[in-house]
């Protein structure tokens, strides 16, 4: 093979990967839609199968606004149910963070206006 042969062949790849990103990202954006119904989304996925180039186009211009909505929707969602979880396993929910609060109060390591502090702190 020589060298145009060799670049023409990474071109073509890179094409192809490409192609196929963006038809995953259809797909997983027609699924993460929950107000489409199940009919369009089967309409979509049979244009996507028949005509998949001018279908591709087609759906970013109608639909690329939604896409990225939805794609910060779940990214928002991620990331507080991560939050969540980190909060939880590491015991610095807001109720524990009153109740460490409040057992120092009772020991006398912190007044009562620290006390309310913490707790304000705890819940905004």
């Amino acid at each position: 093979m020589d060298f145009w042969n060799v670049l023409w062949l990474i071109v073509i790849s890179f094409a192809f990967i490409c192609y196929l990103m963006l038809l995953w990202t259809i797909l997983t954006d027609l699924f993460r839609d929950h107000k489409t119904s199940g009919w369009i989304k089967a309409v979509w996925i049979v244009f996507l199968f028949f005509i998949p180039l001018l279908t591709s186009l087609v759906y970013l211009i109608i639909r690329g606004q939604g896409m990225a909505e939805r794609a910060q929707a779940q990214v928002a969602q991620m990331k507080s149910a991560q939050d969540n979880y980190i909060r939880d396993v590491a015991g610095h929910t807001p109720a524990a963070q009153i109740t460490d609060a409040k057992a120092l109060l009772d020991s006398g390591a912190i007044t009562d206006a620290e006390f309310q502090a913490l707790k304000a702190k705890a819940l905004a």
